[in-house]
């Protein structure tokens, strides 16, 4: 699922559609092609960027060294029609290395009205001229259509979770990501790099935006077009120097970025295909938007060795943010027999230019070597998106006067490890939000008193929590660490503690924070010996609103409560040379849940999590070593 609280990046570049006035990314890179996910949380994550989450950072695998050319690829079946393949290939000489590779997979889903296809392509070239310098260029191709099966009412979902109310719902993606980063090593002790970047890319949504409970007559379909066009530039300049007795690391750096979204809403084709045209483009019925968003920033980031033991992390971050909105939209009435009595067009212009400086200071204390205490505190901003200032949608309603949200992140921790035997990571945690964007549940004027949500700055909220993480290979501690057969244990559990305050709306008072569940468990084993191994994974999420008013369920079933849920996971891997053999099966137990209430697409209503599903993989890696090697 996309999130707009990270600021998600690949190899180190944004990839969402703006990161700031719409940063949301529709495109996720295959797990395959991926060598670790990197989280950067607290003061270090200032230097890219403001938002409260931190930042998200998909890396890649490298090209193969020493070799001309390598492939590794799978092939894999699963339930409900379902396809995918993957291949990739790399190669490496003294000076050039590269890689490529395609992802296809399509399937039928588990409800009906499911169908996707889904391509993604990258191509990656590395040259290094000289020892200290590295130039690498970049490009990834997204593209994927999928019919949407639509939401579901609370009865609907407990009758039969698995039915479809909608045939007609398409969604279609298209993303181009470039990036060119050179990366120079100016002494030894002093490094620059450089990251120009640009995102070329689409979404368009077609179907019925009416609420779950208004039947499917073939009547016109709403679609919503986006068009993104962005490009930036990040510099930074790292150096190492001696203060005193000890080595401290400065980081400097500046942000240039410019991005134009182009947002249409209006009247689509009757039909039932995906036919992603709109009726009467000349005059749209819903409206029409240039978004324009500037951004300059500039970063700072030391580290201060006190000791041998501790290290203090200051950082700061200037932003100037020059976000636009340039369009008309339509006002339209109608009577009970549906005749348009109100048809005006409203022009509208608007500009929100601000400028501000964010602090951050980590601590790290290596209390031994196998033990670190750590505590951040880091302020944060998020902008309001242009989905804030101008969409039409009957079910939400957006405050003209809503504002950007501020606030800090606090958290204290202890980690530590044994080796690959046993590791722990514990921490509390304070996350404030001030003038919080959320969802009121409302009622319209008379006659029909039709619920629905209004987003707005809402209140003030806070969530305090606690972490804890434990993976332990019991068989080897117990045993001795050459035991032949493994048993790792791991758990990640959170306790959260979310609720508003600072409101005079009393309706929301000291309620509970939607979306954030009080439990949070995922739990599992795995089981090794030799070649094969066995995994057997636990999720549950304890029960969580949806609006701030915590309203239990609504008559459109966008609002309401998520019930507490569990799925179970099992996984059979065997590794034979080069090959490898997977299996396994997806909510083992067939449990009926959902994750969310969909506000527009693909609902609205109840989006239900699929129910038990099965997959098979064959996987190869395959190598021809360089000659003089």
């Amino acid at each position: 699922n996309r999130s707009a609280n990270f600021n998600t990046r690949q190899n180190g570049y944004d990839i969402a559609a703006d990161a700031l006035g719409y940063p949301e990314s529709y495109y996720t890179p295959p797990m395959q092609a991926l060598e670790r996910i990197e989280v950067l949380r607290g003061a270090s994550s200032l230097q890219f960027g403001p938002q409260f989450a931190g930042m998200i950072n998909f890396v890649f695998k490298q090209p193969e060294a020493g070799t001309p050319i390598a492939w590794e690829g799978s092939q894999t079946l699963g339930a409900f029609g379902f396809y995918g393949s993957y291949n990739r290939i790399s190669g490496s000489s003294k000076k050039l290395s590269w890689q490529a590779f395609h992802q296809y997979r399509q399937g039928n889903g588990w409800r009906p009205n499911s169908a996707f296809t889904n391509q993604t392509a990258f191509g990656q070239l590395t040259w290094r001229p000289f020892a200290a310098s590295s130039i690498r260029l970049e490009y990834t191709h997204m593209s994927y259509l999928a019919q949407q099966p639509g939401g579901l009412t609370d009865t609907q979902f407990a009758q039969d979770a698995r039915q479809s109310l909608r045939e007609r719902n398409w969604f279609r993606v298209g993303w181009n990501l470039a990036a060119l980063t050179w990366d120079q090593s100016l002494s030894e002790h002093s490094k620059l790099n450089l990251r120009l970047f640009g995102n070329r890319s689409s979404r368009e949504a077609l179907g019925l935006l009416d609420r779950i409970t208004v039947a499917d007559f073939g009547q016109t379909r709403t679609l919503i077009s986006d068009d993104y066009l962005n490009g930036g530039a990040e510099l930074r300049w790292l150096s190492d120097f001696s203060l005193g007795q000890r080595r401290s690391t400065l980081l400097l750096g500046a942000r240039a970025y410019h991005g134009r979204t182009h947002q249409r809403q209006g009247d689509g084709p009757a039909g039932a295909e995906a036919d992603f045209r709109f009726a009467h483009p000349d005059l749209l019925e819903g409206s029409d938007f240039e978004f324009p968003n500037t951004n300059l920033a500039a970063f700072a980031e030391q580290i201060f060795r006190l000791g041998d033991r501790l290290t203090l992390t200051p950082g700061l971050r200037f932003e100037h943010i020059r976000t636009l909105s340039d369009g008309y939209y339509r006002q339209r009435l109608f009577d009970q027999a549906g005749n348009v009595v109100v048809d005006n067009v409203v022009e509208e212009e608007n500009a929100r230019i601000r400028s501000f400086l964010l602090a951050g200071l980590g601590l790290s204390f290596q209390a031994k070597e196998t033990l670190e205490l750590y505590a951040n505190a880091s302020q944060n901003y998020r902008a309001v998106t242009f989905s804030d200032l101008r969409i039409a949608n009957p079910n939400f309603q957006v405050d003209p006067n809503i504002q950007d949200e501020s606030g800090y992140t606090l958290d204290l921790g202890i980690r530590g490890k044994d080796g690959n035997l046993f590791r722990y990571d514990v921490s509390a945690y304070y996350l404030r939000y001030n003038d919080r964007i959320g969802l009121l549940l409302r009622a319209d004027q008379p006659p029909l008193f039709l619920d629905y949500r209004l987003r707005t700055n809402i209140a003030d909220s806070y969530t305090l929590g606690v972490e804890a993480v434990l993976e332990a290979d019991v068989l080897r501690l117990l045993k001795g660490k050459t035991h032949p057969y493994g048993l790792v244990v791991f758990a990640n559990g959170s306790f959260n503690h979310a609720r508003y305050v600072n409101t005079s709306d009393l309706s929301i008072l000291d309620k509970q924070v939607e979306l954030v569940p009080a439990l949070m468990l995922r739990s599992g084993i795995t089981f090794m010996k030799g070649n094969f191994q066995a995994q057997y994974q636990l999720s549950f999420l304890s029960q969580q609103f949806t609006d701030a008013t915590n309203a239990i369920r609504s008559s459109s079933a966008v609002n309401g409560l998520i019930p507490a849920y569990s799925v179970s996971d099992l996984t059979l891997r065997y590794r034979w040379r080069m090959l490898t053999l997977e299996t396994g099966v997806n909510n083992l137990l067939d449990q009926r849940y959902f994750t969310r209430r969909a506000v527009s697409y693909p609902g609205p209503g109840i989006i239900p999590g699929e129910g038990r599903s099965w997959f098979v993989t064959v996987s190869w890696e395959l190598f021809r070593p360089d000659k003089g090697s």
